[in-house]
């Protein structure tokens, strides 16, 4: 099969990506052998081809946004069977004993491993995933639509509900990419005012189609005190910003798994009367299944730019330069 493998981790304009044949990979007896149809390229794959993230797996193969069929199911893989559709998200393995999971945190468990990152992901024609962090997916959803739900959707769902809005709150979001414009129509749907601040045009104009009350430059503040915010840019000069720009009680989530560094907080004009600054930390397959649940109920739906597999680093480092508004999509040749 065909692969992206990050050769050596470094800036996406210096080419890290290397497409390489490999053999097909054997599932284990608790595992589903998935052919790729679609990809989703998330900021997380830019963090581990740039090397913002640590290596994990020495020449790992990116993507955690997979749709795909079942093509071969191990022995202990359950319910699924070979042809059935399915996702693949970042969350790929749980101890499933820890203090941790047994609360229902197991996005907190300290032996998780990650798609894409601690094993192979979907920048291939094939991949691999323990049958119990699969996610069945119904066929009216078309491939390249589905894909962005299962990273930059779920993500964005789980900062949501971290960052506590009340019903009928003031949401603001701070980036407007593939997560935040899925998250946006969520809270949306749920009966919020939504104010986007972004520095892209093209973002800020899809903000506003979706129904955001305003959408801003980042050197302009947003028109009224916010309930709660989301910060899904990972630029921590903003994290003071956005704090600000929360009325008393307000919740400040941050959703990347990458930050850049916070500049000193001001007690007083930053945090001062109640207010809560929370980190988002992967996501637990509960998050995924209720996600996609009311992604269907509500019509969520992803702004989508495909690209053929051949062409990832390209997408990578459109994504990097936010040439594109919503989401960018590798989508596997069919032969």
């Amino acid at each position: 099969m065909r692969a992206w493998s990050v050769a050596r981790p470094g800036p996406v304009e210096g080419d890290p990506l290397r497409l390489v044949e490999r053999p097909v990979p054997v599932p284990g007896a608790d595992e589903l052998l998935v052919r790729v149809r679609a990809c989703g390229v998330c900021r997380t794959d830019l963090h581990v081809t740039e090397g913002d993230l640590p290596v994990r797996r020495a020449g790992v193969t990116p993507g955690h946004e997979v749709v795909g069929v079942v093509a071969q199911a191990g022995s202990a893989a359950g319910e699924f069977r070979v042809g059935d559709r399915v996702g693949v998200a970042w969350l790929r393995r749980t101890d499933g004993v820890c203090a941790y999971c047994a609360r229902g945190a197991e996005n907190l468990c300290p032996r998780s491993q990650y798609t894409g990152w601690d094993a192979d992901g979907g920048y291939a024609e094939y991949t691999t995933v323990p049958a119990a962090f699969a996610y069945p997916l119904p066929g009216a959803l078309e491939d390249v639509a589905a894909a962005p739900l299962l990273c930059a959707g779920i993500i964005g769902f789980r900062a949501l509900r971290r960052a506590a809005l009340p019903r009928g709150g003031r949401l603001g979001l701070y980036g407007f990419g593939g997560s935040a414009h899925l998250c946006a129509q969520v809270a949306l749907a749920e009966g919020a005012t939504v104010h986007v601040v972004t520095r892209e045009a093209a973002a800020r104009r899809l903000a506003l189609d979706l129904g955001a009350a305003s959408a801003v430059d980042l050197t302009e503040p947003v028109p009224e005190p916010l309930d709660a915010a989301i910060l899904f840019a990972p630029v921590g000069e903003l994290v003071p910003v956005a704090l600000r720009a929360l009325d008393r009680g307000g919740v400040l989530a941050l959703a990347g798994i990458h930050l850049s560094d916070v500049p000193p907080l001001h007690y007083e004009t930053d945090l001062f009367y109640e207010k809560e600054l929370r980190s988002v930390t992967a996501n637990t397959r509960a998050d995924g299944r209720e996600f996609l649940t009311l992604a269907a109920r509500y019509g969520v739906r992803a702004t989508t730019h495909p690209y053929p597999l051949t062409e990832a680093p390209h997408a990578l480092r459109d994504l990097k330069a936010g040439r594109f508004d919503g989401a960018a999509v590798l989508v596997t040749d069919p032969a």
